[in-house]
């Protein structure tokens, strides 16, 4: 009970000083306030953005490896047979089984069409039913092609919702209605976009595109050409086994010496994941920085604190407090200006990412609950070591002295 005792008058004492300079103690609070709300703004903002970032790259496809031919500097008429056919794209499927949710063939192609008056080339793609699962497309209206649709090569076309709206004014005009492809009339069966844009950079393109079923694509090329294969692998964990499992079964099906190329998106998502912490961390060091700047003003103020009051300390030793309960008393104090203003600082920063969620529903910013313990624990930290200083240098006042001091 005595040692309660002694924290409890130690710590009123404590807050009347702070009490009798109140203006003081909030200015010598607020670099703590500011820096801890960075700390949490910034990991929140980092969490964020990384969320955002690799949500992005998933988007384009769950767990997706694609494979095309590189042709590189060789005649095309020499590389004929080397292209990633359909044939190969089903040796996939029944080799690698279980371990993909379904693979899908690309054969790239364009044609013209009449737009707003005026004829314009448009990318005409044929594929399979497997396309839009692969590709994590959204359908807007309609449906996607089904397994008949490319048995029966029924002549059935897909609008992006770009094309859609150019052709026939939106997705909703566009179901029922007939376009004409390579001299064929096909209806349209359904409206998509890409659930993430790929800003053209994917066979899609940026311009407009239609989806046709390869078995009637492929009687409209002059070589049979899958550029690219696509394939969803069912675990993330299996994608680089996956990846080198098609460049194997590729390069065994074609002549020595075809190259393929293999990729994922696993080293852009590593790569992105890579980044963001580093930038957390860079944002974190800056966040440091402040903390410590605030850390030597509590210090300073602390140090001005003991001058100012030499003559209190003389008086509190006379009537028999003892050093450590002086030492006690100010290290007290530091540790309340400090974690005070973290409190406030933390408030301040979590506020922040709870009114954004309040005002909009399109986009969750995460609170983490980590960078809000590493705050407080950094102001308590900061508050103990930065206030040692002062409170020694009080406690070893001669008290004799100390009543002298004017």
């Amino acid at each position: 009970m005595p040692r309660v005792q002694f924290l409890i008058e130690a710590f009123r004492f404590s807050y009347q000083a702070l009490q009798a300079n109140r203006v003081r103690t909030l200015l010598t609070a607020l670099g703590l306030l500011i820096g801890n709300a960075s700390v949490i703004l910034v990991v929140t903002i980092s969490i964020t953005s990384r969320d955002l970032i690799l949500d992005k790259i998933r988007g384009i496809g769950s767990n997706l490896v694609s494979a095309y031919y590189d042709a590189g500097t060789q005649d095309a008429a020499k590389a004929d047979a080397d292209y990633v056919k359909l044939a190969d794209v089903e040796a996939i499927r029944k080799q690698l089984g279980p371990r993909i949710v379904a693979a899908s063939a690309v054969i790239n192609s364009t044609d013209r069409l009449v737009i707003e008056g005026r004829e314009r080339d448009v990318r005409v793609i044929g594929t399979d039913e497997y396309y839009a699962q692969v590709r994590n497309l959204q359908l807007l209206d309609g449906r996607f092609f089904d397994p008949s649709d490319v048995a029966l090569r029924q002549k059935v076309a897909m609008l992006d919702d770009k094309l859609a709206a150019v052709l026939f004014g939106g997705a909703a005009n566009s179901v029922g209605q007939v376009v004409k492809i390579h001299g064929l009339q096909f209806t349209i069966v359904g409206v998509f976009k890409e659930k993430t844009s790929t800003f053209g950079q994917s066979e899609l393109g940026d311009n407009g595109a239609s989806l046709i079923p390869f078995t009637v694509q492929r009687y409209f090329e002059a070589v049979e050409r899958v550029d690219p294969m696509y394939l969803q692998v069912t675990a993330a964990g299996d994608v680089p086994a996956v990846t080198q499992a098609v460049a194997e079964i590729l390069a065994s099906r074609h002549r020595p010496g075809a190259r393929y190329t293999v990729q994922n998106l696993t080293a852009i998502l590593e790569t992105a994941s890579t980044i963001a912490s580093v930038l957390t961390l860079v944002l974190m060091l800056v966040s440091a920085i402040a903390l410590l700047i605030s850390g030597i003003g509590i210090m300073n103020i602390m140090l001005v604190t003991v001058t100012e009051r030499t003559r209190e300390i003389g008086v509190r030793m006379s009537l028999g407090a003892s050093r450590r309960a002086v030492l006690l008393q100010f290290l007290l104090e530091a540790v309340l200006i400090s974690v005070g203003g973290g409190i406030l600082g933390i408030l301040a920063g979590v506020s922040v990412p709870i009114a954004v969620n309040l005002a909009q529903d399109e986009l969750r910013i995460p609170i983490s609950i980590l960078s809000i313990a590493v705050a407080f624990g950094v102001s308590f930290i900061v508050g103990v070591v930065f206030g040692l200083l002062p409170a020694n240098r009080a406690a070893r006042l001669n008290p004799t002295e100390a009543l002298r001091y004017e």
